[in-house]
């Protein structure tokens, strides 16, 4: 386990990812991961920005001013 960092867990249950992790696993500032407990593991994985993703893609005339929270919104009312 090369990568092993150990941080602490803040009173609300949040963590700090080191920035040497996060430079690895592309994950920026502002972009959203999933999180999934597997057992005692929880792995954090990275989501692809949609946005970056479709960039240039399609002639919009005015897209939602954060497409990923759009997206998200989008998926989570179903």
């Amino acid at each position: 386990m090369e990568d092993l960092k150990i941080v602490k867990v803040d009173k609300k249950g949040r963590v700090i990812i080191p920035k040497s992790l996060r430079e690895k696993a592309k994950v920026k500032e502002g972009g959203y991961v999933k999180m999934r407990a597997d057992g005692k593991t929880i792995i954090v994985e990275p989501v692809e920005s949609i946005a970056d993703k479709y960039y240039g893609a399609f002639k919009i005339e005015k897209w939602p001013e954060d497409l990923d929270e759009f997206i998200v919104k989008v998926i989570v009312s179903g």
